[in-house]
């Protein structure tokens, strides 16, 4: 799914939930931008995140991010690739060691999120596409260097694990 593919879904994406509805005109001004895939663009650029789920849709895979001390789904930059979904397979298997990831939705939620500053880079927005895959539970799982941990997470008990709101949206939309 390249830029002119991306391009063509927002103009006729209809956001299962409200919420998404307005990160819509967004994305497509963002997209018109030719460095919108590089994560040197600012004030944001485009990532691919996986909200991975085991075959019953009763655990997701969550990584505890190593500088934003958060749990939540595996993705990342994309460096270039306007290929979004590979970079959230990238992402995936890099963030939890996982080989064995099986698309299930081209994508699955949007979402636009503020990443604080840091020493060596400025606050920016991470403009997120999110892809649902599926996974086998039993897969053994790798805690990569950008994570202090990567754990399978019933879904019946996610609000212990995080209050973010695009984290509770993808479980709501499992639900739908």
């Amino acid at each position: 799914m390249d830029r002119s593919h991306l391009i063509q879904f927002f103009k006729t994406y209809k956001p299962q939930l409200e919420e998404e509805t307005k990160f819509v005109l967004t994305f497509l001004e963002l997209l018109n931008h030719p460095d919108c895939f590089q994560r040197t663009h600012l004030p944001g650029h485009i990532t691919g995140s996986a909200w991975i789920v085991n075959s019953s849709r009763t655990k997701t895979l969550l990584v505890l991010h190593g500088k934003l001390n958060r749990w939540m789904q595996p993705g990342g930059h994309a460096d270039g690739d306007e290929n979004i979904l590979r970079v959230a397979l990238r992402e995936a298997e890099e963030e939890t060691g996982l080989k064995n990831l099986k698309a299930i939705q081209t994508i699955f939620d949007i979402d636009i999120h503020l990443i604080p500053e840091r020493k060596d880079f400025p606050a920016h927005d991470h403009y997120d596409i999110r892809f649902l895959l599926e996974a086998d539970e039993n897969e053994k799982v790798v805690v990569s260097d950008e994570s202090h941990d990567v754990k399978w997470i019933l879904l019946s008990e996610l609000e212990k694990y995080t209050t973010e709101r695009s984290v509770l949206r993808m479980k709501e939309k499992l639900a739908l």
